[in-house]
């Protein structure tokens, strides 16, 4: 659902960046549409041009943009993606999927005010196939991890995880969809507690304001997960 001008103002205007089929996306679109919700989604930007995530976007009346990084260096594709954030005044941004490394100085840039999902417990199994690594290693838990970007990849402060249990039968497949399901919840809760102001980063770790946030920060499914 989209927000009207004037609403979106009052809340922390912000864009996703995306690669892919945009499932966390549109997990926070729907988060934002609450009326109480803290951040408005009023853009997402894909990198790639028929990105699917794209039509979640276009379908809620969000604004888009593709700034593509194949045609030229990566700091013309970062000088363009801050041209853009900057046009659209955004306060926040969401990592989705987004499948470039950025610098350390757009990173810099925006310092605790950009998030990403990765889907793991971290600091284990940084980097990519998680799951399959997951599962060669024999772990009980596994799940994601939304936290405050860093220049090292899959670095910095950690504002949410969710856990979910590493089955014997489990595939990567499988343990890859009940960890999706888990990111869906956390992320837009990740965002939430960063746009109302009730995370903070002190020391390079996040505090939550206010007396339940020790429930917050950490989703557990097992009491609905069969």
């Amino acid at each position: 659902m989209s927000e009207a001008p004037g609403r979106l103002r009052a809340r922390r205007r912000t864009a996703v960046l995306i690669s892919g089929r945009g499932s966390n996306l549109r997990a926070l679109i729907e988060g934002c549409a609450a009326p109480a919700a803290s951040a408005g989604i009023a853009l997402v930007i894909s990198n790639q041009p028929q990105a699917p995530g794209l039509q979640h976007a276009r379908a809620a009346g969000i604004a888009c943009a593709v700034v593509d990084h194949r045609p030229g260096s990566r700091a013309d594709f970062e000088q363009s993606l801050s041209s853009v954030l900057q046009a659209h005044e955004i306060d926040i941004v969401c990592l989705a999927g987004f499948m470039r490394v950025l610098s350390a100085d757009f990173v810099l840039r925006w310092r605790d005010r950009l998030l990403n999902i990765h889907p793991s417990l971290l600091p284990a199994f940084p980097g990519l196939d998680t799951h399959r690594r997951a599962l060669a290693a024999g772990v009980r838990w596994h799940g994601c991890t939304v936290h405050f970007v860093r220049a090292e990849v899959d670095a910095g402060p950690i504002i949410v995880q969710g856990v979910v249990p590493v089955r014997l039968d489990d595939t990567e497949e499988r343990l890859a969809a009940r960890v999706l399901e888990v990111e869906h919840r956390c992320y837009p809760l990740a965002l939430e507690l960063v746009a109302s102001g009730r995370a903070r980063v002190e020391d390079e770790r996040v505090v939550i304001d206010g007396a339940a946030a020790a429930d917050q920060v950490l989703i557990n499914p097992l009491a609905d997960d069969s």
